[in-house]
């Protein structure tokens, strides 16, 4: 049988990752000598709370390659084969932990694949693997998704502030954006594995309804999920708002809150917008 699995800053719902059987990695959280276990020792609502208050900066740091070859030498002993899907490796050090943990598997039964994104874009990827592989689909038959998924994924993300990416150095070429935000609120997107600046509106509620304007753009959409980090009305209306575009197999867009260790990067006040384009 096929596995599938991935890390916590996949952002998926708990409920999905039980029905689909999906591996989850934790990565870290820390303030100060306190760590925490992504999604596992601090609920997300928590953490926000401690971010607003907290004096103490939270970093964030991978799995060690020693997790993931557990994980893969447990999955391999059962019997299994295995495809696993991570963040960007321009992001975090997640993906290349995974890949050395392979490099003493059967090469064979494991594969490890960059998913050049993040959060619910990452998810995205992370549920159409899973269903292939539930379907009975081959590891090679899965990888050719996932890999043909990859560059149709788009990301695009609404921020109150560059800060949080900044302290944490993940703000890439969204760099050019700082300085220059006094009052604006900035689109970003990741593209290439990286953060990058796409435009800036001059409040949010022009930000926002732009940012529903891009999404319409990539139709027709194989899949799409919104998240967010402290704001769950906006989020849901932003789903309402782009309910149309769903594909027709979905009951509901997916909307889901980001989890610690993407918050620390991305702080209060974040929506965004997952998608993948329907092949043509």
């Amino acid at each position: 049988m096929l596995k599938i699995v991935t890390d916590s800053t996949s952002d998926l719902p708990p409920r999905l990752t039980q029905e689909l059987d999906i591996a989850v990695v934790p990565l870290y959280v820390h303030f100060g000598q306190e760590v925490f276990r992504d999604g596992i020792d601090m609920a997300a609502d928590d953490f926000y709370q401690r971010l607003a208050s907290s004096p103490v900066f939270p970093t964030t740091s991978a799995p060690g390659p020693g997790v993931f070859a557990k994980i893969y030498s447990d999955l391999l002993d059962q019997g299994h084969q295995v495809i696993s899907i991570h963040i960007s490796g321009k992001l975090s050090a997640t993906h290349q932990a995974a890949v050395t943990a392979n490099q003493d598997m059967d090469s064979s039964r494991v594969v490890v694949i960059d998913s050049q994104t993040v959060s619910m874009g990452l998810g995205l990827i992370v549920l159409a693997a899973a269903r292939a592989a539930a379907d009975g689909q081959s590891l090679e038959q899965v990888v050719a998704q996932v890999e043909g998924a990859i560059p149709r994924g788009h990301t695009l993300f609404v921020l109150d502030t560059l800060e949080y990416l900044h302290k944490g150095g993940r703000i890439g070429r969204a760099q050019a954006f700082m300085g220059s935000l006094l009052n604006v609120k900035p689109i970003l997107q990741v593209k290439d594995g990286e953060i990058h600046p796409l435009e800036r509106s001059r409040s949010r509620i022009k930000a926002l309804n732009r940012l529903s304007e891009i999404v319409a753009t990539r139709s027709p959409l194989e899949a799409l999920g919104v998240v967010y980090t402290t704001t769950p009305e906006e989020a849901k209306d932003m789903a309402g708002r782009l309910a149309h575009l769903a594909p027709p197999s979905d009951e509901e867009v997916f909307l889901v809150q980001v989890g610690p260790v993407l918050g620390a990067h991305c702080g209060h006040g974040v929506l965004g917008v997952a998608t993948i384009r329907a092949e043509t």
